[in-house]
């Protein structure tokens, strides 16, 4: 690695509500394998009423405590930041083992800022068809999933996360970032991302959520809250 990138610290933030299941261990799994590149780990939470709270209190990590929504939680996260990079994690997301290489690599390359593909933890077929298309560059095979990594200068430049979007968020600001001049890099290699919103619907009904709210989105033919509003909607 460069001798700049020996050198630099990322700040890890991921926005949680009632996620007791997972974020014990997703804060041990990046500390693990953070190389020693991990300046902190923050958790912005929105709120939760589980256990959440209480378990991140007895990691190595900074709680905050949020209004709920995930721009709302992020752009918190990146405030309360104190390093030049900034890593957005899900909480049911894992980055691959070697997350940091390559954020390093995709920084020395160039690339302000950058994501992941993924794979899902389900052995469906159609699932594996899903996460193909994510090494795609087009605007509907992003999101959040996918975790996010961006400079801090070009996320304060760009006014971070428009908080209005209660989903499309991640879309919003890449859409954003790309009209500044800083287009994503999709880095070659796969996060593993939880399929637990399938679990109870069919995947034909995910998709046709998520296809007319992204086309909502694109064409503006609808206002943030009332995307969210369609989405639970279409979703049932």
């Amino acid at each position: 690695m460069g001798y700049l990138f020996d050198f630099m610290l990322i700040s890890i933030i991921i926005p949680v509500l009632n996620e007791a299941d997972q974020i014990g261990h997703l804060i041990d799994y990046l500390w693990t394998n953070g190389g020693g590149k991990i300046g902190e780990i923050i958790v912005a939470d929105g709120g939760s009423t589980d256990t959440t709270c209480a378990i991140v209190e007895q990691k190595t990590a900074i709680l905050l405590h949020c209004s709920p929504g995930r721009a709302i939680q992020m752009n918190a996260g990146a405030r309360a930041a104190q390093y030049p990079i900034l890593y957005f994690v899900h909480a049911d997301t894992r980055p691959p083992v070697h997350y940091i290489q390559h954020i390093e690599r995709a920084l020395e390359a160039g690339h302000a800022l950058g994501c992941f593909r993924y794979v899902f933890d389900s052995p469906n077929a159609i699932m594996r068809v899903n996460a193909w298309f994510t090494r795609f560059y087009f605007m509907f095979c992003q999101g959040g999933d996918k975790t996010l990594f961006v400079k801090k200068a070009v996320f304060e430049q760009l006014n971070g996360y428009d908080e209005r979007f209660v989903v499309m968020e991640e879309y919003d600001f890449l859409r954003r970032a790309a009209q500044a001049g800083y287009p994503f890099y999709i880095m070659p290699a796969n996060a593993l991302v939880s399929a637990r919103k399938y679990q109870h619907r069919s995947w034909l009904k995910v998709q046709w959520a998520n296809f007319v709210v992204f086309n909502a989105w694109r064409w503006n033919l609808a206002q943030p809250q009332t995307l969210k509003t369609l989405y639970k909607r279409l979703l049932g």
